[in-house]
């Protein structure tokens, strides 16, 4: 474990635990080391699918460390010390070049920043108990790492703004309701239910995965004859699903469904 995060992998998957008691609160450590695991998935070959989650059943992440913001001299260097992180707040809010898709498991409170964290991952799932809160507005500040840019554009607006204004808590089962998390479980199944969605997630075709999570935000907001046209051969803004068009694995799915066989991807 470096600096209050843990790091293991397995099964083509990299699980990031932020083990930072009492609140697992980010700070640039902890920023950079979620940066790095993330870095790792993206470059190993063999990795193929992310997991974040934290330490504990209580708090999956209090966001930034207001105890250590709270001792600087000025407003610029608070802010910078949230900002200025690889990756952006938390090593993965503006992560943009990563092409692998990553799974949260929220095992408790997403408060602040943590709620951030989880709206900038591909897909969220929640133990039961978890709550997402905003409480920026009544700390001074926004939610700009994320929820103010996203959050709009996953909920109904009414909503968003609602949570945004009041920071009122969001249950699991309402954000369910509301299609930001995939699925609730009980607290003790959070982790095995993750790591079988991981490993579901990692049986596709490596590019495939990839082409996927460059394509969907490339077009989600597209007019259905824009979006349809990017899909297509020859396209030099989606380069990772050129490629997955072009590749030796786009012939190898087809030839394994035919010969009745597991397929044997490439990643080429």
């Amino acid at each position: 474990m470096t600096v209050g995060v843990r790091v293991e992998t397995y099964d083509h998957i990299v699980e990031i635990t932020i083990d930072r008691p009492p609140a697992n609160a980010i700070n640039p450590g902890v920023s950079q080391a979620i940066y790095e695991a993330l870095s790792m998935l993206q470059d190993d070959a063999d990795l193929h699918v992310g997991i974040i989650t934290g330490a504990g059943q209580r708090i999956f992440s209090a966001g930034w460390d207001l105890k250590e913001i709270a001792d600087f001299d000025n407003n610029e260097e608070a802010v910078n010390s949230a900002l200025d992180c690889p990756g952006g707040f938390a090593g993965i809010t503006e992560f943009w070049d990563l092409k692998k898709p990553v799974i949260s498991a929220i095992n408790g409170m997403a408060v602040g920043g943590g709620f951030e964290i989880a709206l900038a991952t591909d897909l969220v799932i929640a133990a039961e108990h978890a709550e997402f809160f905003l409480p920026e507005m009544q700390r001074g500040f926004l939610p700009d790492v994320g929820a103010i840019q996203i959050l709009p554009r996953k909920l109904p607006y009414n909503v968003a703004m609602e949570l945004l204004y009041t920071g009122r808590r969001m249950s699991a089962q309402e954000a369910v309701q509301w299609g930001l998390v995939c699925r609730v479980c009980p607290a003790g199944e959070l982790m095995s239910q993750a790591r079988a969605l991981a490993h579901d997630v990692a049986q596709g075709a490596p590019l495939a995965l990839q082409a996927l999570k460059e394509v969907v935000p490339a077009i989600h907001n597209l007019p259905l004859p824009q979006a349809f046209a990017a899909t297509r051969p020859g396209n030099a803004e989606l380069p990772i699903y050129q490629k997955m068009l072009m590749s030796e694995d786009f012939m190898e799915g087809p030839r394994a469904f035919v010969e009745k066989r597991p397929p044997r991807w490439q990643g080429k």
